[in-house]
């Protein structure tokens, strides 16, 4: 181990050394961002960046992991990613089918799927319920994979849910419109029975959230961090932590 590792992992254990244990947020959202400039700044094609940051995926979820992390939300491609063109959008939706297999077959995490699976290609649906299927008994932490995923569509998925629920029950518009409250949209959001996110990280130095979790971040801290995803390193997470706890959360007010 050369000078640079050894002061490096030095730092890292301090971070986490330095981390107030009642501060560790519940709920990770984390927006993978950068992996085509990534690429680009390389010479190298967008499915290597791609491919670079799904790499880096596994790392994040054991840093989590360690530090006592119940759920982690990764925004993997979002509604507007699916007009990309196909020879651009098919060797990424080839790469995200094999990361979640991958993440799956490890047994550690329960694998959730967060988006609309309906405008997704039928066999990367199938691929990613099958994932989802075999970790449905794990106990660990779990990680929701949002894939075809937009805040407006699913809070639009939310509300039309609610609807059909309430018409089988023969509730008409009136009566729903005299009872419907917060809670009964949150029910029928895509990470239904979850707690809200505490900690929002976006990588690659863009500050705003592009729809992620429009709702459920209402109250959330959020993180902005310079480096691409594939170069986001423990250090920079543990930093992120670091930030988020010594922040006074005050829910809006």
């Amino acid at each position: 181990m050369g000078l640079r590792d050894i002061l490096y992992t030095a730092y890292a254990r301090r971070l986490a050394n330095d981390l107030d244990p009642q501060a560790i947020p519940r709920h990770v959202g984390v927006l993978v961002d950068g992996n085509r400039r990534w690429a680009r700044e390389r010479g190298a094609r967008s499915f290597e960046g791609h491919q670079a940051g799904a790499d880096n995926i596994a790392n994040l979820l054991a840093w989590c992991e360690e530090v006592g992390v119940e759920v982690v939300t990764l925004w993997l491609l979002s509604t507007d990613n699916l007009t990309r063109p196909q020879d651009e959008l098919a060797p990424l939706l080839g790469i995200i089918e094999r990361t979640v297999d991958d993440l799956a077959d490890t047994g550690r995490w329960r694998i959730r799927l967060v988006g609309a699976l309906d405008l997704l290609p039928t066999v990367t649906a199938d691929r990613l319920r099958g994932a989802v299927a075999r970790t449905s008994e794990v106990t660990g932490m779990t990680v929701n994979v949002a894939v075809g995923y937009g805040g407006r569509r699913e809070i639009t998925d939310a509300v039309r849910g609610l609807l059909q629920e309430h018409a089988s029950r023969g509730t008409s518009i009136e009566e729903l419109a005299g009872m419907i409250t917060v809670e009964h949209i949150a029910e029928h959001l895509y990470t239904k029975g979850q707690p809200d996110p505490d900690l929002v990280i976006r990588t690659s130095g863009e500050q705003r959230l592009s729809g992620f979790l429009l709702w459920q971040s209402a109250h959330s801290e959020f993180y902005f961090c310079e480096a691409y995803w594939p170069d986001f390193r423990k250090v920079d997470f543990l930093r992120a932590l670091r930030a988020y706890g010594e922040r006074q959360r005050r829910f809006g007010t």
